[in-house]
């Protein structure tokens, strides 16, 4: 008998670093830059991807899936804008981060996770932290350490070689391609979560301890 596939929704899916390693799922993939968009689709050809803003999507359609992943945008939350205030403007922290976290754990009966960085403040609704990431999960997220991937000093070499994604061959500009890297969080990351969520055997998972 055909096991059934997992339905995942993965919103503001980037080019798909988290998902990369997922297996047994049928991948709902939300992205509002079309030209990343085009990327996830070359890299996933069997993942469905929609062009359209990932918080107004998930309001609409979260009853649908088994398995929501969700990275909203960090930049309003991060510790690094924060300690660069001297050269940008206070910019509000964006809410939507916690209103996906509340609507999910108060509506959604399937599994979750919402991921976003360590920020300048203590969270607004505790979390877990892997890596350089907290985590907003409804399933136990044992600590496990990962190696550090030293994002903020990586080129562009380094980080295509690292995820065996290489944005040169999309012709995506020098200047977006780091930021596209950045974004992602790295696949064995990825896995692991998606493993703890379904309790699926972690051995062959690159860990470092």
């Amino acid at each position: 008998m055909t096991k059934m596939k997992i339905k995942v929704l993965n919103l503001y899916a980037g080019i798909g670093g988290n998902r990369k390693l997922w297996e047994n799922v049928e991948v709902t993939a939300i992205e509002q830059d079309s030209q990343i968009a085009e990327i996830y689709s070359s890299l996933f050809p069997n993942d469905k991807i929609i062009i359209t803003d990932a918080h107004d999507y998930l309001l609409k359609h979260f009853s649908e899936y088994d398995f929501i992943w969700s990275s909203p945008p960090c930049p309003s939350h991060s510790s690094i804008r924060k300690n660069c205030n001297n050269l940008v403007d206070p910019l509000y922290p964006d809410m939507k981060l916690y209103e996906e976290i509340l609507l999910l754990k108060h509506y959604f009966k399937g599994k979750y996770c919402v991921e976003n960085v360590n920020p300048y403040y203590k969270p607004l609704i505790e979390a877990k932290k892997l890596q350089r990431h907290l985590f907003w999960c409804n399933f136990p997220l044992n600590k496990k350490r990962f190696e550090a991937d030293n994002i903020r000093d990586f080129t562009r070499l380094e980080f295509s070689k690292k995820l065996d994604i290489d944005l040169n061959k999309f012709n995506v500009p020098l200047d977006k391609q780091r930021t596209i890297y950045r974004n992602c969080v790295d696949s064995y990351l990825g896995k692991y979560i998606f493993g703890m969520a379904y309790h699926i055997k972690q051995n062959e998972i690159m860990s470092y301890v």
